[in-house]
């Protein structure tokens, strides 16, 4: 194959690890879309599922390490109300890492990989179960587009 094409097809790699990974944070970016469009013109499926599990797991722990630097007295600043701050303790409390499975949920997964780093949940057990459900989420997609149900 020549060069062209060859570099052509690592930026649509490292596009997908970029888009994975600002989809992570805040960002009304959706890397799903961007996955199967990959898919769709022929893009390798394992080293897609790598490419979007590892950006999305960095943007996640990238959240968590957000959350660590957090400081109570920002969240008074920004006027969040101190049940909320109490809810998210007792959950992170009660669930601890096993909240980073579900990081992968839109809205509510960024808040719980912050609110991880937030409360001091084990940073190492909460970097791998962030990683593992980012897996799980891109392995689905990519085995739902597999079967034709995408």
């Amino acid at each position: 194959m020549p060069a062209f094409f060859m570099m052509e097809f690592e930026i649509g790699y490292l596009g997908l690890l970029l888009t994975s990974f600002l989809a992570a944070t805040f960002l009304p970016i959706t890397s799903e879309v961007f996955l199967v469009s990959m898919l769709v013109v022929g893009y390798d499926p394992w080293i897609t599922l790598f490419y979007a599990t590892i950006g999305n797991a960095a943007g996640g722990w990238f959240n968590f390490l957000i959350g660590r630097l957090g400081n109570p007295i920002w969240l008074k600043r920004l006027k969040v109300p101190e049940r909320k701050i109490l809810r998210w303790k007792d959950k992170v409390q009660r669930f601890g890492y096993w909240l980073g499975l579900l990081s992968w949920l839109p809205f509510i997964g960024d808040v719980m990989a912050v609110a991880l780093g937030f409360f001091r949940a084990p940073w190492g057990t909460s970097f791998f179960f962030i990683l593992i459900g980012k897996f799980l989420r891109y392995l689905v997609i990519i085995a739902l587009f597999s079967l034709g149900w995408l």
